[in-house]
Formats: structure tokens, C-alpha cells, sequence
């Protein structure tokens, strides 16, 4: 047990190497001149011209699935300047938010989305047409899922006033960031980033330093996936690896296959997928948190050791952070702070449902393309039905999780037998999330049939 207590020790210590004071002052020593001039409003300039790129390189991006760049001169230019033009609208009404129309300061992430579904369905009429102008507007909703979440985060400042302190190019750092990301704002607002920011060159050092660490397990975390690919997939195909791996199919090959699926190649696979799952999010994470480290934002990281978390909710907390807090800042605290205040269970089970469950939805509904561009529900609905379970799933899981939390504060076990319980309480979220997973349509599958495979692992069919 003692070798044991070492071997954690000196892991902390390592980890927490950014931290060592003999560390970040040798790392001052070799900095400084660079630091000095790194200042906080240089820092920002710097990350906002990078932005600029950003501007053009995104909108380029989504227009390839209408093939817009190529088929009419001239589009892609306009809808990079309707994607700016959207953004200063948003970025002047945040600052005179107490001048807006009343309904728009109560619902202001209301409005917001109900300006984009606007947009939607002026495509779904087809009033634009076919030509120059219905490809500009295809190529508006399709950048704008980008921009809507970080745009509310805008209106967020505007909302509590903090607005003043601030310029367009502060706003313009996380609305197309150059460090990185998807759909969802790693950082969060301005708001949130400030609170995170090195003031000071010693703050700067380690920030830049715990920076360095992440990019760093970026790169581990790569390798291990590539190592689990190729000794436990056997990948790829014709490979050294093939011959000599295990070859376990991976998750996506396995669940056509219903009940039929070999019982213990599924299971493994299931808890494979997890690991390798977390994995492929904490290398990005970690990318992108690592470089607005470097810049003094001292901000959370997006993946943080949810394969330890001893309670779903914990694991929600740890996985996918940003997106977590997305739910929380646009759907959970919203409808906890306005309804069911007198019923405790019912107030938070309503949160805990319009965020994991509606928002979680609603998010992933922006990004179904086929669906925003023509308005197909016989596009959609294989997608929405899969979906729907999942977040349903999802919602009463993490519920259920947090009134066992409530009902276990104070409580504690110690010795052996709290490492037993506390290993039977990781492997209960372990398994939870590798068969939610199966509901999340891995490779398509119809859902009946990722029931079938779901049942088949429990022995029902």
C-alpha cells in the first residue's frame, strides 16, 4: 500500500509540476524578455488578428456543402460579410442592451435563435430561389450554428453589463477563435475568460506552463489511441498489427449486428469505445485549452479524468465541460431560476431535463445540415428518434445521479472497503456510458436494431 502511496505521489507532484515555484521562476528567468512584452490588450490583439483568418476560413468550410464557392462568384465573399454583418448586430445590441425592445432584454437567447430559424425558413420557402441568393442564404444557416451559441454569450455580457470595459476585438477572440474548437465556445464568453487571465508576468508563467503540460498529454493521449487502434483493433487493415493485434471489431462494426453480436467481443468493445471515446475529446481539449493557456487564460480544462468519476453527474461534469456549461448557462439555469419553486425535486428535475435532455437536442439539431437546408423530416426523423432516447437516457441518468450525491453528503467510507465501493461505483458509470453510447447511433444502425444489440448484452434475446 505504501508503494502505492508513492507511486500517487509522486504523479501529483509531477503533475503539478507548473505550480513549483523553483519551476516557474526558471522558466521566468528564460522568458522574461518575451514575457514583458506580452502584455494582456497585446495578448488579445494578437488571438483577434488571428481571428481574422478565422472569418473567412469557416464560412469557406460550411459552404462546401453546397458547393457555393465554386458555382456562383461572389458568395462565399457574401456570406463572410453577412456573417459579420451578424455579428456586429449582435455585438451593438449587447452594448445598448437597456435600449433594446422590452421582449428582447427577457428573451434575449430567444430572440437570438428565433432570428436564425427565420433565416431557416425563408431557405425552406424557397422565396431567395435557386440562384446567387438562395446559395448565400444555404451558406448563412449553415455558419451560423458556429456563431449562435458564442453570440449568446455576447448578449450574456450586454445582459449584466459588462459591456463597457470591453472592445469589439476582445468579443471577436472566442467568436471565430483562432486556437480552435467546435460549435461549442471552449472558454466560454469574455466574461468568463477574463476571470481566468494572467495579470501578472508570474501568473503568465504559469498559465503558459500549464499550458505546455496539456499539450503535452495531448500528444500521450494521442499515442495511446493510435497504440489501442492498432494492438486491440488491429488497425489498420493488411497492417503487422492485423496479424499480431487482438482484433477486436470495433463498436461501429459490431452493432448491425443485433443479438447476434458475440457476447464477449461486444462487451469489450462497448467499454473499449468509452475509453477510446474520452480519449479522441481530451486530445482536442486539451489542444485548445492548451493554447489559450499560452495566451494567459488560465482557463478549465474541457476533459478532466472522467474514467475516475465515481457518479454520473460527476463523469457529465468532467467530460465535456464547455458543452456541459453551455447547458447549464442556456437551459438548466433558466428554467431552475423561473419554475417549480415550490416543489425542490420537480424544479430540479425540470432543470436537469431541458438541459441534458431539450438543449442537448436541441444543439445537436442546429448541426443536421440536410434537415436546416431543405427541411426533410424524413431526413431527420432516423436521427431525431435516436437522438431523443439518448438525451432522455441521459437526462434521468445524471437526475437520479445527483439525488443519490444529496442523499450520500456526509456519508463516507474508509480502508479497503472504500476502495471497493468507490471501484463499484466507477465501473457502474463506466457501464452506463458505454451502453448510452449504443443509443448515440453509432454508424447509422436503426435504433431497433441498437436495442436489439443492447438486449443481446444482458442476455434478454
Amino acid at each position: 500500500m505504501s508503494a502505492v502511496a508513492g507511486i500517487t505521489a509522486a504523479a501529483r507532484r509531477l503533475g503539478s509540476l507548473h505550480e513549483h515555484p523553483a519551476v516557474v521562476a526558471r522558466w521566468l528567468a528564460c522568458t522574461r524578455p518575451v514575457l514583458s512584452r506580452l502584455t494582456p490588450g497585446r495578448r488579445r490583439a494578437l488571438l483577434a488578428l488571428a481571428a481574422l483568418s478565422v472569418v473567412v476560413r469557416r464560412p469557406l468550410r460550411d459552404l462546401v456543402t453546397v458547393a457555393a464557392p465554386r458555382s456562383a462568384p461572389g458568395v462565399a465573399a457574401a456570406v463572410i460579410l453577412l456573417c459579420l454583418a451578424v455579428v456586429v448586430l449582435v455585438y451593438v445590441a449587447a452594448r445598448r442592451f437597456p435600449a433594446l425592445p422590452a421582449m428582447v432584454r427577457a428573451h434575449p437567447q430567444i430572440s437570438l435563435h428565433g432570428l436564425f430559424w427565420a433565416l431557416v425558413l425563408l431557405g425552406w420557402l424557397g422565396w431567395l430561389g435557386s440562384g446567387a441568393a438562395g446559395l448565400v442564404l444555404a451558406g448563412l444557416v449553415l455558419a451560423l450554428p458556429f456563431l449562435l451559441w458564442r453570440l449568446g454569450y455576447l448578449l450574456m455580457s450586454g445582459q449584466r453589463g459588462r459591456m463597457g470595459d470591453t472592445r469589439f476585438s476582445d468579443h471577436l477572440l472566442y467568436l471565430y477563435p483562432a486556437y480552435g474548437g467546435t460549435n461549442t465556445p471552449y472558454g466560454k464568453g469574455i466574461d468568463h475568460l477574463a476571470r481566468h487571465e494572467a495579470r501578472s508576468e508570474e501568473a503568465l508563467a504559469r498559465s503558459q506552463l500549464a499550458g505546455l503540460k496539456l499539450l503535452a498529454l495531448a500528444w500521450i493521449y494521442e499515442r495511446l489511441g493510435v497504440v489501442i487502434a492498432r494492438l486491440v483493433h488491429g488497425e489498420p487493415a493488411g497492417s503487422v498489427y492485423a496479424a499480431y493485434g487482438l482484433g477486436l471489431p470495433r463498436l461501429e462494426a459490431l452493432v448491425p449486428s443485433g443479438a447476434e453480436a458475440p457476447w464477449l467481443a461486444a462487451w469489450a468493445a462497448v467499454y473499449v469505445g468509452l475509453v477510446t471515446q474520452v480519449l479522441a475529446l481530451a486530445v482536442r481539449g486539451h489542444e485548445v485549452v492548451g493554447v489559450l493557456r499560452l495566451f494567459g487564460f488560465n482557463v478549465f480544462r474541457n476533459t478532466y479524468k472522467p474514467l475516475l468519476a465515481p457518479s454520473l453527474v460527476e463523469f457529465w461534469n468532467r467530460y465535456y465541460y464547455y458543452f456541459k456549461e453551455l447547458l447549464v448557462d442556456f437551459f438548466f439555469f433558466p428554467v431552475y431560476v423561473r419554475y417549480f419553486r415550490r416543489s425542490p425535486r420537480l424544479r430540479m428535475f425540470a432543470a436537469t431535463l431541458a438541459a441534458a435532455g431539450v438543449g442537448n437536442l436541441y444543439y445537436h439539431l442546429l448541426q443536421q445540415d440536410p434537415f436546416v437546408l431543405t427541411g426533410s423530416w424524413a431526413a431527420l426523423w432516423p436521427w431525431l428518434e435516436s437522438r431523443s432516447v439518448y438525451c432522455l437516457v441521459l437526462a434521468l441518468g445524471i437526475y437520479v445521479s445527483m439525488r443519490r450525491e444529496q442523499q450520500r453528503r456526509g456519508t463516507t467510507t474508509v480502508g479497503p472497503a472504500g476502495w471497493a465501493v468507490q471501484l463499484r461505483r466507477i465501473a457502474g458509470v463506466w457501464t452506463f456510458f458505454a451502453l448510452l453510447r449504443v443509443l448515440d447511433n453509432p454508424g447509422g444502425v436503426p435504433l431497433g436494431q441498437r436495442v436489439d444489440f443492447l438486449l443481446g448484452l444482458i442476455g434478454l434475446r
